[in-house]
């Protein structure tokens, strides 16, 4: 399973470099796509064509990069992200580092959960899920 990992990490870092432009030397595990590597949002977009397609799964929308939870008046208020929206942000991003951003969940700082760890978590447990789907038929 580690060996796995290893294989998606590198295929996550080649696509993160290539959709921010960035050296892959730059892109770690523990990056973040917006402090340290300085994605966009319009840079998510891409990430998520581009692991689509390398991958060959289908990432609904939202579902990696949660975007109508912020505009959402039950999971935010006053530029912070609420108790009920941080529980929902952590049902739909498991692998993400929720401990430090709870302590001052500000939205302006919500990017910097979106780690490249999260983006291979996410897509390891998204070919488990095809694989297991497939063994069932």
């Amino acid at each position: 399973m580690a060996n796995e990992k290893e294989e998606i990490f590198k295929s996550v870092r080649d696509i993160v470099a290539q959709a921010l432009r960035v050296d892959t030397g730059k892109v770690a595990l523990g990056s973040s796509l917006i402090k340290d590597l300085g994605a966009e949002s319009i840079d998510f977009l891409d990430i998520v064509f581009r692991l689509e397609k390398a991958f060959k799964i289908k990432i609904p929308k939202g579902e990696l990069f949660p975007e109508k939870l912020l505009t959402d008046a039950r999971f935010v208020q006053n530029g912070h992200i609420t108790p009920v929206g941080l529980e929902e942000l952590r049902k739909k991003m498991p692998g993400a580092r929720w401990e430090e951003f709870s302590g001052n969940p500000l939205v302006s700082e919500l990017g910097n959960v979106f780690t490249v760890e999260m983006i291979v978590n996410y897509i390891s447990e998204k070919l488990a899920t095809v694989a297991d789907s497939s063994n069932r038929h």
